[in-house]
């Protein structure tokens, strides 16, 4: 389980490449909860949380970085 502190020092490139990686597991552990062989069911939940933590970290950081952009505009 990711933490959000852990997610808030990647920048953005490092956490899209985060997520690709957890939408990949996320699909292999679906896989093997169809054919039985997953051991812990809530590790699906789990990568579900982590990958909307993901998200919502690169929303912010994109939000901020179109903030700054906006107060340099009107500065100039």
């Amino acid at each position: 389980m990711l933490k959000m502190a852990e997610l808030v020092n990647l920048s953005v490139g490092e956490l899209e490449e985060k997520v690709g990686q957890l939408k990949k597991d996320l699909m292999q552990y679906r896989f093997q909860a169809k054919t039985g062989k997953l051991e812990r069911q809530n590790v699906l939940k789990e990568v579900k949380r982590d990958i909307a933590r993901a998200l919502t970290v690169i929303s912010q950081k994109q939000k901020e970085a179109a903030s700054e952009r906006g107060k340099e505009s009107a500065k100039v």
